[in-house]
């Protein structure tokens, strides 16, 4: 029997409930863990409140991150074995599979073993940030040397691991956030330049720091208002990448200085490369080599308890984190 979290109707972080459920055997190609550590992301939010890219099947569970130990491996699983320490990978359904509860079953092409180096709790945080933020700027995008690339909601846990990708890759990161609070940890989690939206002309901000040439990339969460100023902030044939939609207000479209810049506006998913095994394993590679040259390291930002849940979105939902917030078992 596991504690695992579900939610029968589709709401705000009341809705989540503690279970007791069977955990079956492993079928083929499958692994049961028990988990010691939840990485918790914006993601399992929207999910909850049906505004993701996919809708919940009741009841649904949720969880995309985890870090545990093999408990039970089904027919053909080749590579893990009862004991083994590992994480899991975005690359499944969450109308198929979750991460919360404290016994899961989990899709063999979806979990590695993490690096020795990791803690539990780090191992738990490394995936979802780090596989999106390679998938559009080293995969898709090829930032290198000479690069600018915006940031927006830098402090989060995926744009703080751009960050770090970013300067691995040889580009200048800018970092975007709201105020001056944290202009100085962005500036310590290694972002060449802080943005302050609320309190500086970012598209004024970003020309200066280029030479007014503009930047080649933004990598954005938010949409909103706000992407006509990051496209003004491009340079000719830019790239924005939309990943999230943390702005609830319509993203209107600058269709004339599209034209003009003929920028590429991309919504972009981890999907690109976890959905495919080759690029899957490619993304892997290059965040193992980054963790264990010290390239890219995980920023947490609380730990909780397990029994904290329902809290633990709440605050995920007042977006004042600065990195990864994970809970443990």
């Amino acid at each position: 029997m596991s504690r695992t979290i579900k939610f029968a109707k589709a709401g705000g972080p009341e809705v989540l409930e503690f279970i007791e459920m069977e955990v079956p055997a492993p079928g083929p190609h499958e692994v049961r863990i028990k988990v010691k550590a939840i990485g918790i992301n914006r993601a399992e939010s929207m999910w909850r409140n049906d505004k993701y890219v996919e809708s919940p099947i009741f009841p649904a569970g949720l969880g995309y991150d985890c870090a545990g130990v093999v408990d039970a491996a089904g027919k053909d699983v080749a590579d893990f074995a009862v004991g083994d320490s590992v994480s899991t990978i975005p690359a499944f359904s969450l109308n198929r599979y979750f991460t919360y509860g404290e016994v899961i079953l989990a899709p063999d092409h979806a979990i590695v073993k993490h690096p020795a180096s990791l803690s539990f709790v780090e191992a738990a945080s490394v995936w979802m940030m780090f596989i999106t933020a390679y998938g559009a700027l080293v995969f898709d995008a090829h930032v290198k040397t000479g690069d600018f690339v915006i940031i927006p909601a830098a402090s989060s846990s995926v744009g703080l691991a751009a960050i770090q990708i970013a300067n691995q890759a040889g580009a200048t990161p800018i970092a975007l956030t709201r105020t001056s609070d944290k202009k100085k940890r962005l500036h310590e989690a290694g972002a060449a330049h802080v943005v302050a939206t609320r309190e500086q002309d970012m598209v004024a901000e970003v020309m200066r720091i280029t030479n007014g040439h503009g930047a080649r990339v933004a990598f954005d969460p938010v949409g909103g208002a706000d992407l006509a100023k990051l496209i003004a902030a491009l340079t000719n044939e830019g790239i924005v990448y939309i990943y999230g939609a943390l702005s609830e207000d319509d993203t209107p479209i600058p269709v004339l200085e599209m034209i003009r810049k003929m920028t590429i506006v991309k919504g972009y998913s981890i999907r690109l490369v976890t959905g495919d095994e080759a690029r899957r394993k490619a993304a892997v590679d290059y965040v193992t080599r980054g963790l264990a040259s010290g390239a890219l390291k995980p920023v947490i930002d609380r730990i909780f308890k397990f029994d904290d849940m329902v809290e633990v979105h709440r605050y995920l939902e007042n977006s004042g984190q600065f990195g990864k917030i994970v809970v443990t078992l």
